[in-house]
């Protein structure tokens, strides 16, 4: 690619916050016509840097230029007037508008009287979906739009304010394979009309893929710049964690002789879970795989209660149990750690302390309804050595904290309570490559220990390094059980676009 004038430059940034030096001394730049890809693990500092860059935070020091003008935004609209637009992670759409309402939601053409101008707002829109060269309604309501329609709606929106530099958090995080790669090439689209743009992921394989350039930060510094082409993902990797990180196969407990801890039979819900059947023994990591929407997460919410199910039984420790609310799961020896962990794992306004006693209040309440804060100090931070979760005290504020260590708080919860089987439902999504080795290790120690672990993942090379066997969905059936042995990614994908099983597979 031909080198071409900074778009953006970001020179000597500082920024402080009490008690924590976010940001020392970083450099960062973008051209036009490129994808700049920032990386880092979770609290390295990218998303301050990225607050600096949009107006959210003001600098403490160091300069932020445009086309080579230093420039001062006073609030994320003078960035967007700009031309800077950030596209977050969790979208801001509103479901019962149009895909046009919400492009020029607030900015409206009127016609006399105040009167919304329609046809006008709608042709705008169009236009704009014809530049992007995407095949979607104006008139669509976007809550019927898949997740990756609603991430184009988020591009359309951004491209409505002349946008030249658009920031993309994470925005892959929940795609499957067709809709990451037509995103792509909606990327590829606006790169070579000239838009810059700063693309932030944990998912090392996206880089060559997609990205011209990486920064990789650390600890709130810049660690260098490389070319994304001719830099191997081993040489990033390292550069962003201060160390080489083993990505070979885990050495898991043997659980050929142990006994089972949980059995499903028959669980059946309407369409989206059709007679699935599995055990899992003690000490053991069963990966469930499959495409988005074969059911995984339907068959880990029903086992847990937070679904009810048509038809099935469950047994714990070869007893069975009847699970109508999460509730009866918790009190069955279950802990389910939710895909969504900011909406059903944690509450993000409290503190660390709250959150990790949550499930297990009984233990730390009096008689009296009096809750013995020394007792529930004493038990959080014996879960914050224990998981090195890297919070300033106990009574941080659990939105405060980096992505990687809220996960470990929501484990960390789920321990207390003693839970026998334990599932984790994307337990690493949104999280760098150093946090999830730590999880990984966390989740074999627990293995050891005896606990029952199921891990639903789409992210094959994870649930191929973590478990002793995949269970594979696909259409709500359970289409195949894979040995550690017979597993490989080729073996997991057509078990996955396989509608039907056969007994022989389904109970291997």
């Amino acid at each position: 690619m031909s080198q071409s004038p900074a778009l953006i430059s970001m020179d000597g940034i500082e920024k402080r916050f009490p008690g924590v030096h976010a940001l020392k001394d970083v450099r960062f730049d973008l051209r036009s016509g490129e994808v700049h890809a920032l990386m880092g693990e979770n609290g390295a500092g990218k998303s301050t840097l990225m607050k600096v860059l949009s107006g959210v935070y003001q600098p403490d020091g160091g300069t932020v230029s445009l086309d080579g003008t230093p420039m001062t935004f006073l609030g994320p609209k003078a960035a967007q007037d700009a031309g800077i637009c950030i596209i977050h992670q969790e979208l801001s759409l509103m479901n019962d508008l149009t895909a046009a309402q919400n492009i020029y939601i607030g900015r409206e053409p009127r016609l006399g009287f105040g009167r919304l101008d329609e046809a006008r707002l709608n042709r705008d829109a169009a236009a704009i979906f014809e530049q992007m060269n995407l095949d979607l309604s104006p008139t669509v309501m976007v809550g019927s739009l898949t997740i990756a329609k609603q991430q184009m709606v988020e591009i359309a929106k951004a491209l409505s304010f002349n946008s030249r530099v658009l920031v993309m958090d994470e925005p892959t995080a929940a795609l499957n394979d067709a809709e990451i790669a037509e995103l792509f090439t909606i990327v590829r689209r606006l790169r070579d009309e000239g838009v810059g743009i700063i693309y932030i992921s944990h998912k090392m394989d996206e880089l060559e893929q997609i990205a011209d350039r990486v920064t990789v930060m650390r600890d709130g510094e810049t660690i260098g710049t490389v070319d994304a082409a001719s830099t191997p993902v081993s040489e990033i990797i390292s550069m962003m964690v201060g160390r080489v990180l083993d990505q070979s196969a885990l050495a898991l407990p043997d659980v050929s002789a142990a006994p089972i801890a949980l059995e499903v039979a028959n669980l059946s819900r309407g369409l989206d879970i059709r007679d699935v059947s599995f055990s899992v023994r003690k000490g053991e990591i069963l990966g469930l795989a499959g495409l988005m929407g074969a059911g995984r997460t339907e068959v880990a919410r029903a086992i847990f209660g937070a679904d009810p199910r048509d038809g099935g039984t469950i047994k714990v420790h070869d007893n069975p149990v009847d699970i109508t609310s999460p509730a009866d799961a918790v009190a069955a020896g279950i802990g389910y750690l939710s895909e969504d962990r900011k909406h059903f794992g944690l509450a993000t306004g409290m503190t660390v302390r709250e959150n990790v006693v949550m499930t297990h209040l009984p233990r730390f309440t009096s008689k009296f309804g009096v809750l013995n804060e020394p007792a529930m100090r004493d038990a959080s931070q014996d879960y914050i050595k224990q998981l090195t979760i890297r919070t300033p005290s106990d009574s941080q504020e659990v939105r405060l904290l980096s992505g990687g260590n809220q996960q470990k708080i929501v484990i960390a919860k789920w321990l207390l309570r003693d839970c026998d089987i334990l599932i984790f439902d994307e337990p690493t999504r949104g999280i760098d490559v150093g946090a999830k080795a730590e999880i990984y290790k966390l989740m074999i120690s627990l293995a050891e220990e005896g606990k029952a672990i199921i891990v639903i993942s789409s992210e094959l090379p994870e649930v191929l390094r973590l478990s002793h066997r995949i269970a594979v969905m696909c259409e709500g059936h359970l289409t195949g059980i894979l040995s550690r042995e017979e597993a490989s990614q080729e073996n997991i994908m057509k078990l996955a676009t396989q509608t039907t099983s056969t007994p022989q597979e389904a109970t291997a």
